[in-house]
């Protein structure tokens, strides 16, 4: 456990955030990993049947790391509070609640699979491979929900280091099942989709034997699965907003991905490519963001807003630090990275996915402010502000894809993220400077609220 209440507010962030970092740094070169291999042994078709699925795949998932993640969030603030029992009480809700929307989402999505396929403007040419792909990925939903659980409440109790530690194995497992299941046994995209999901299981597994070894103050009784009723409606008012902050992004995307969709292979292919890049240099500003959100959550409990308030400025300057290096990078080398994570030499991709690049990475200073907003202001319980920057996320998306892309064509994809995160700062530099609680010294220590608006 880690304590985040005592001690310089930036030594703590950082090192709440490295092993925390590593870890989502870990997982995306897994996932370039996985990526090269679908390209390389499979060809560009697959390549890009993988990618037309990627905003689907995000938008379902999203929505369950959201949840869980707020959940976390509340369990951080009794934890803050020094509340024994209402972490516990916490605990058993986060189970309950979680699994029971897991349960709901994968019907869902397996029921509805089709037809969000063809509203994302899936090609025909890559539809069949795009199907087994993230059917197999949404049939394991519960897995992923495992994991996220179990990952969001060891962060709330300050525990980076072993969630870093399971994925590391996780993602050596995935990248040797890769190979064994497409490379040996022919199983194509599918082989992909049941490396991931073994992989994750297995990280499920080595999680749940730490916390029931090393982090018993987490594990509820009977008595604590006792239905709430304040407790439900506070954790799910936190949690929900927390997940349609996250699945608002990813819809915008999805959307964005229909209109892509519609470009062709080849710039499916690009855009695929350009994206995994950009996700590896935009996950520091969420891990900043999700050191922000835990660091403001746990001293919030205590009551210490003058160290809330700290928090949030140097998990700022943490982000527009790693801004500088992305944008060093990119300009740099980013010819290099395309071909590296697609193992194709291929002169359109290439380009248009460098173009992408380095026009959208100026503008990461932008998105440092967004990240760390949005997420520190869910910490503190404000929801109306994160959930408002996220819709006018998707509002922005849609006009572009509806009005300015079909014109200009992928240029207009290109220019919509800057734009929208430029308005979103906005909105959530009003709600940061103008929250009444951020602007005191020094509050009593006090029981965390419910969260509010």
């Amino acid at each position: 456990m880690k304590d985040l209440t005592q001690g310089r507010p930036m030594k703590l962030i950082i090192l709440f955030a490295i092993p925390l970092l590593l870890g989502n740094l870990f997982q995306q070169f897994y996932n370039l990993a996985d990526t090269r291999i679908v390209g390389q042994f499979l060809g560009k078709q697959s390549f890009a049947a993988v990618g037309a699925t990627s905003s689907l795949n995000s938008t379902v998932i999203g929505f369950l790391n959201g949840l869980t993640t707020g959940f976390g969030l509340v369990t951080a603030r009794f934890f803050g509070a020094k509340d024994k029992e209402k972490v516990k009480q916490t605990v058993a809700a986060t189970l309950t609640l979680g699994f029971i929307t897991a349960a709901v989402l994968t019907l869902a999505s397996l029921i509805f699979l089709d037809p969000l396929l063809r509203l994302i403007n899936v090609g025909e040419d890559i539809f069949a491979e795009s199907r087994s792909y993230i059917g197999i990925i949404l049939a394991g939903m519960s897995v992923t929900m495992c994991y996220n659980i179990a990952a969001a409440l060891m962060r709330a109790v300050g525990d980076t280091v072993m969630p870093l530690i399971f994925l590391v194995v996780s993602a050596v497992a995935n990248i040797g099942l890769d190979l064994l299941f497409i490379c040996a046994f022919g199983m194509g995209v599918e082989g992909a989709a049941y490396a991931t999901l073994i992989s994750q299981t297995i990280s499920v597994g080595l999680c749940i034997r730490y916390m029931f070894t090393r982090h018993r103050e987490l594990l509820p009784s009977r008595r604590h699965f006792r239905f709430s009723r304040s407790l439900a409606a506070d954790m799910y008012a936190q949690g929900a907003s927390m997940g349609l902050m996250y699945s608002l992004v990813s819809i915008g995307s999805l959307v964005m991905q229909g209109c892509i969709n519609g470009f062709g292979t080849e710039t499916i292919a690009s855009h695929a490519a350009s994206r995994k890049i950009s996700e590896m240099f935009m996950t520091p500003f969420s891990v900043f963001g999700a050191a922000a959100a835990n660091f403001g959550g746990q001293n919030y409990g205590a009551g210490r807003m003058d160290r809330v308030r700290k928090g949030f400025y140097d998990a700022t300057l943490l982000a527009w630090g790693w801004a500088g290096v992305s944008v060093l990078a990119n300009y740099t080398l980013a010819p290099f990275m395309i071909r590296l994570i697609t193992g194709m030499d291929n002169q359109f991709i290439t380009e248009l996915s460098t173009s992408y690049l380095r026009f959208n990475t100026p503008f990461y200073f932008i998105l440092g402010i967004v990240i760390v907003f949005r997420n520190a202001l869910q910490g503190i319980g404000v929801k109306l502000f994160p959930v408002i920057s996220s819709f006018t996320e998707l509002a922005g998306k849609l006009l572009i894809a509806s009005l300015l892309a079909p014109r200009i064509g992928y240029t207009g994809v290109k220019i919509s993220e800057p734009f929208v995160w430029i308005v979103m700062a906005g909105i959530l530099s009003v709600g940061f400077f103008t929250n009444k609680e951020l602007k005191q010294v020094r509050g009593p220590r006090r029981a965390p609220r419910p969260a509010r608006v």
